[in-house]
This record gives structure tokens, C-alpha cells and sequence, in this order.
């Protein structure tokens, strides 16, 4: 069988199927299939809308975890906030009586108690040198 004998007899059946069909059925006929294809378009349609209603309550739930995620963390924040407030204040009077306390001596005093722990180091530093050089 060749090509184009093919074609021919492909042209043949569907010229004979149209016939068939187009001949044989009647207007309600064409109205029962549009209103069944409709009614399975509608059937997904309303599948497709639970699936969402089920999908966008899902997603509320999760906005709802993370809203109350964010307020407790704010909370949280806040009472560090007011803590550190707190250590500031404490760090900075401490820090003020330092001040004042260093205000108060004299340079001298101060020189003289430097010097006398460094003199007291390198006395104690000598002092296991020569014990190690006779043991």
C-alpha cells in the first residue's frame, strides 16, 4: 500500500465518521455531553477551590504561629533592653566611684605604690634565681 493510498483511505474514514456522527445525533444529544462536560469542569473547579480554602487556611494558621513567634520574641528583646538599662547604670556608677577614688589620692601616693610593687617583683623575681642557683 502506498503513501498516498494511505492518505486517501485516512480521508475516506474520517469524511465517513463525520457523516456518521454529524447525521446521527440529534440537538439534545450535543446538549446532555456540553452539560455533562460542564458538570465535571464544575466538580473540579469545586475540588480545586476546597484544596485552596484548604491551603490558605494552612497558611493562616502558620502567619498566626509566626505572629505569636514575633510577639514573644519582642518580649523577650524588651526585657533584655531593660536589663542592660540596668547593668549600664550599675556599670556607670561603679565607673564614677572609680573616678573619684583616683581623684582623690595624690599623684605621689600613687607613684609610691607603684614603685614599691614593681621594687617587690623584681626582689621576689632575684630572690627564686638565687635560691635556684644554690639548690
Amino acid at each position: 500500500m502506498s503513501y498516498r493510498s494511505f492518505q486517501n483511505r485516512s480521508r475516506e474514514i474520517r469524511s465517513s465518521r463525520s457523516a456518521l456522527f454529524d447525521d446521527g445525533l440529534e440537538e439534545g444529544g450535543l446538549k446532555a455531553s456540553a452539560s455533562f462536560s460542564s458538570e465535571i469542569k464544575e466538580h473540579d473547579n469545586d475540588r480545586a477551590v476546597e484544596t485552596l480554602q484548604d491551603r490558605v487556611s494552612f497558611l493562616k494558621r502558620i502567619t498566626g504561629d509566626i505572629h505569636e513567634e514575633v510577639e514573644s520574641h519582642n518580649r523577650l528583646l524588651d526585657r533584655m533592653g531593660n536589663g542592660m538599662d540596668v547593668s549600664r547604670g550599675v556599670i556607670s556608677g561603679t565607673m564614677d566611684r572609680f573616678k573619684a577614688v583616683f581623684e582623690k589620692k595624690s599623684s605621689r601616693r600613687t607613684c609610691a605604690l607603684a614603685g614599691t610593687f614593681v621594687l617587690s617583683f623584681i626582689a621576689v623575681y632575684y630572690l627564686i634565681r638565687v635560691l635556684r642557683f644554690f639548690m
